[in-house]
């Protein structure tokens, strides 16, 4: 077994490559050729976190995977990470475990890799300011993914917590973005002048007022991802032209926000456009007119760790990366 810590992965395996692997990977799924039983979470009420463990196969590679992940919100205060995993990735030839990686930023992302594709097909091409509000962990890989296949000029930033987002900005530099970069301290503002707006929040409250969008502005919502998280409010999802969700069973089940809607009768699940896959494969179009308001909504799902754990196995194989063990 090839054993991966998050250090490893991160200096070899980028948002690049996640993209696409998961575009393979999407378009396997279209043709029946991915088996993605559903999730089980375990809820902690009284530290407010979870655990989810979330089993994949490919049939075509002969591979599965198991990724464990784990939220507990409260971490940073203790100098942990919020999220935290590790996805063990076994043939189905043999049944041999082929390795056992790091989840945490493969989780980041391949979610980041999902907005991107997103992004890709359902922001405008000319799109150029892009808004992030809630400058966690998880937002990071999001700007990254946005930035892979969007012109950005333009990066406004909003968290509630203004240093932090004064550390994402400077990370941002580091790696060379040279888009200026705003902070401000109205969420609504920073929504009001985006082209592209990426949320990463754990709020169980809106955290912008749909109003505030403007013509031809693209939503990305992958913070909420458990029935009482409500980052988007019911404005932008009943202004939405076309709502597109990574996977709908998912959705159905954990998307807060749009269940909040169904539940009200102020919107359906039948007016979801297509899922993530149904934009690859061309099942579906993507943005079709300027003036269009988007939005995309993910709460993850266990084919998309599939996807990038095949990814970094087989780079490893390429590249003899990673400490192999006897088990």
């Amino acid at each position: 077994m090839i054993i991966l810590n998050e250090q490893e992965i991160k200096s070899f395996y980028k948002v690049e490559d996640a993209i696409n692997d998961i575009r393979q990977t999407l378009k396997a799924k279209v043709q029946d050729k991915v088996l993605s039983p559903h999730r089980t979470v375990l809820k902690f009420p009284d530290r407010n976190s979870t655990s989810i463990y979330m089993p994949s196969a490919d049939l075509e590679n002969n591979v599965a995977a198991v990724k464990v992940v784990t939220i507990f919100p409260s971490n940073p205060d203790k100098g942990l990470p919020t999220t935290q995993g590790i996805i063990v990735l076994t043939s189905t030839e043999n049944g041999e475990h082929l390795s056992m990686m790091n989840a945490s930023y493969l989780t980041r992302l391949r979610t980041g890799a999902m907005t991107a594709i997103a992004t890709e097909y359902l922001s405008r091409k000319e799109a150029e300011v892009l808004t992030v509000i809630g400058t966690g962990a998880m937002a990071f890989e999001q700007a990254l993914g946005v930035l892979a296949v969007r012109n950005i000029k333009e990066i406004i930033l909003f968290n509630r917590t203004a240093n932090r987002a004064e550390l994402f900005a400077q990370r941002l530099k580091e790696i060379g973005v040279d888009a200026s970069i705003h902070i401000v301290d109205e969420a609504n503002e920073a929504v009001s002048k985006a082209d592209i707006i990426c949320c990463a929040t754990n709020s169980t409250k809106p955290v912008f007022d749909g109003a505030s969008l403007k013509p031809g502005t693209h939503v990305n919502g992958v913070g909420s991802y458990l029935p009482h998280m409500h980052e988007i409010d019911s404005t932008t999802i009943t202004t939405a032209s076309k709502i597109v969700v990574d996977d709908l069973h998912g959705a159905m089940e954990e998307a807060g926000e749009l269940m909040e809607a169904s539940n009200e009768g102020i919107w359906s699940f039948h007016q979801v456009y297509g899922e993530l896959q149904d934009l690859v494969s061309g099942r579906v179009q993507g943005r079709e007119n300027g003036e269009e308001i988007t939005f995309f909504k993910s709460v993850g799902a266990s084919y998309y760790d599939l996807a990038v754990a095949k990814g970094v196995y087989q780079q490893v194989l390429n590249n003899g990366k990673g400490s192999i063990i006897d088990v």
